[in-house]
């Protein structure tokens, strides 16, 4: 009887080890796949005062984790690429150079990590379910288009705060 005590509580050691390390994996994988900040964005609509309504087509390997990047994707997409404009919905420009982001790496990777605070300033917008067109298979990838709001004044204001980047009074 003991024998199978101590038997049945290594396997749920070893069920349980091995179920870490694959959730570990995964999202080594997710970090991969986005570490690049691979991803197009473009205006959808005007949103609230000081918000962008925004489409984030994010690629990964799984859809899932393309869909869970579109967040983090569309914070990095206003602070460093800004976006073009299309006819009822005016373009952004980057809020901030890409050097800034080499310059600040320790503020950025801090910033991105997971639960970072990106957080703060983007909320998806609807049901959080992907259109059909939205969703498509580009060679070994996904690219999914997601929509999000992202709020452009709050964002700057922290920037600001914490000195990546020049307040608008700033320079005149």
């Amino acid at each position: 009887m003991k024998r199978i005590i101590k038997l049945s509580s290594l396997l749920l050691v070893m069920v349980l080890g091995l179920s870490i390390s694959v959730n570990a994996q995964a999202k080594k994988k997710a970090d991969k796949d986005t570490e690049d900040f691979v991803y197009e964005i473009e205006g959808v609509s005007v949103g609230t005062q000081g918000t962008y309504l925004i489409k984030v087509w994010s690629y990964s390997k799984k859809p899932t984790v393309a869909i869970n990047q579109a967040k983090k994707n569309a914070v990095h997409g206003i602070i460093f690429k800004g976006f073009s404009g299309k006819p009822g919905v005016p373009g952004q420009k980057a809020l901030a150079t890409p050097a800034i982001e080499a310059e600040k790496k320790a503020f950025f990777d801090e910033f991105f990590a997971d639960k970072g605070n990106y957080n703060r300033y983007v909320t998806e917008s609807g049901d959080g379910s992907v259109a059909a067109e939205d969703r498509m298979k580009v060679g070994k990838k996904y690219k999914i288009g997601v929509v999000v709001s992202v709020n452009v004044s709050d964002l700057r204001k922290a920037l600001e705060d914490a000195g990546i980047i020049k307040g608008l009074s700033s320079g005149f």
